[in-house]
């Protein structure tokens, strides 16, 4: 949501306030007349005494018929500026928090895009080297455990050969026909592009 800028008016009530605190206009010290300081601020006078009655309202001027305004409070002037100064503060602080949450959207989406591509990239792959084992886990209620490879049929079956077998933190490599399939095994399986479908097909059998 776009922030609705500062009246021009409460801009010059800042400023005056600001040159009261740092000592330009005294304390007992009349200001300008009006048609001086919209002159000096480039506004209307009606600008400028819309800016005197915010400083009359915090008490850091009086303005009275035939003396004009008389700077009373360098104390309210700087509580006035103060008290912009911690809002625009928080208006930064939450420009920055929107930023960063806009950045860190704009990286989310990125990595994500970045990981789509990645297991993309991968399941093509997949297939595209004969010698790069396809990775199978048994799990509990294969109905092919217990039972031996070549019990299974698996190359009759799947059209892969195991390779290998992770077992329990170990690799077992060329084990063989006589190799019994167990609950957690993790068969590696060399095959063509159709080996892997057909591999997870007859797992679940």
């Amino acid at each position: 949501m776009q922030r609705t800028k500062m009246p021009i008016y409460e801009q010059i009530a800042i400023d005056i306030a600001n040159r009261i605190y740092n000592g330009k206009f005294k304390i007992g010290e009349k200001i300008h007349g009006r048609s001086t300081l919209a002159s000096e601020y480039n506004v209307s006078p009606e600008t400028v005494r819309k800016a005197v009655k915010i400083l009359e309202d915090v008490e850091i001027v009086k303005s009275t018929k035939g003396s004009g305004v008389v700077i009373s409070s360098r104390e309210n002037a700087f509580k006035y500026i103060n008290r912009f100064s911690s809002l625009a503060s928080i208006k930064d602080l939450e420009k920055q928090v929107n930023s960063l949450l806009q950045e860190r959207k704009r990286l989310d989406d990125k990595l994500n895009q970045t990981i789509d591509k990645i297991i993309d990239y991968s399941g093509k792959l997949r297939h595209t080297n004969p010698l790069t084992p396809i990775e199978a886990e048994i799990n509990a209620g294969c109905s092919h455990i217990g039972k031996t490879v070549s019990e299974v049929k698996f190359w009759q079956n799947t059209g892969g050969t195991v390779a290998g077998i992770k077992r329990q933190g170990d690799i077992v490599l060329s084990p063989g026909p006589y190799a019994t399939i167990q609950e957690g095994d993790v068969l590696l399986i060399i095959g063509d592009e159709k080996t892997y479908d057909r591999v997870m097909n007859f797992l679940k059998e």
